[in-house]
């Protein structure tokens, strides 16, 4: 089980939730949440990243507010602030790095469908984050601009929907390609026959467990590797 913590964020407070490894002690990884808001699902994966000896820690990017109804989580998600969103993630990532618990040099970030394109604009924006994984990013980065050069020396990894189009999909393909170009690396898996959203297990709709226990793998050993 986590906790509630609280951490500066250009000057003012953000919070979110900090789930500790067994060990006590591990490399360190922001969880962004999906269009919901800080739900049971992300404090779940929290929690399976800090079973899994990661020190882990999701920002509330909505600040108290979550919702279970479409409508109104696309109305929250139009309303979040990117550049508020930015300085709660890059704040989260410093808190991180200053913890004495945290044995890595460097901060991963993993987020999912909006958190997933968030994730990848993380570590664009925040010299701490060093890795990212987008599960099922948005379509298109013109909410978040990336500065893409700030990738020379990062690394990221995208898990991909084939109901979203693939790793063929333009924002996927313009994202490794960036990333590529700016002496980053990226790889995007495709999982066929799924749906977005596919890693949610609370969506059984959508849900396809061996795709997610797939991705989850790839996911550990992509950041084991490149969080140190």
């Amino acid at each position: 089980m986590g906790e509630s913590v609280s951490f500066a964020s250009n000057g003012q407070n953000g919070t979110g939730y900090l789930s500790l490894p067994p060990s006590g002690s591990g490399p360190a990884v922001i969880v962004i949440q999906e269009w919901w808001g800080l739900v049971g699902h992300i404090k779940d994966v929290v929690d399976r990243f800090a079973a899994a000896g990661f020190v882990a820690l999701a920002p509330d990017l909505y600040h108290g507010e979550s919702t279970a109804e479409p409508d109104e989580a696309k109305k929250l998600m139009m309303e979040l602030q990117m550049k508020k969103a930015g300085e709660d993630i890059a704040g989260a990532a410093s808190y991180l790095s200053a913890r004495s618990d945290v044995t890595s040099a460097s901060v991963g970030a993993i987020g999912f469908c909006m958190g997933g394109t968030l994730a990848i604009w993380s570590a664009t924006i925040s010299e701490n984050i060093s890795a990212a994984v987008g599960f099922y990013p948005g379509g298109s980065w013109e909410r978040t601009n990336p500065n893409w050069s700030n990738y020379a020396g990062k690394a990221a990894i995208i898990h991909a929907a084939e109901s979203d189009g693939t790793s063929s999909a333009p924002g996927i393909q313009e994202a490794l390609t960036e990333i590529a170009s700016a002496g980053g690396s990226a790889t995007a898996y495709d999982y066929a026959g799924t749906k977005h959203a596919f890693f949610n297990e609370d969506r059984p709709e959508v849900y396809s467990a061996p795709a997610a226990d797939l991705a989850w793998t790839r996911t550990l050993d992509f950041l084991r590797s490149a969080v140190k």
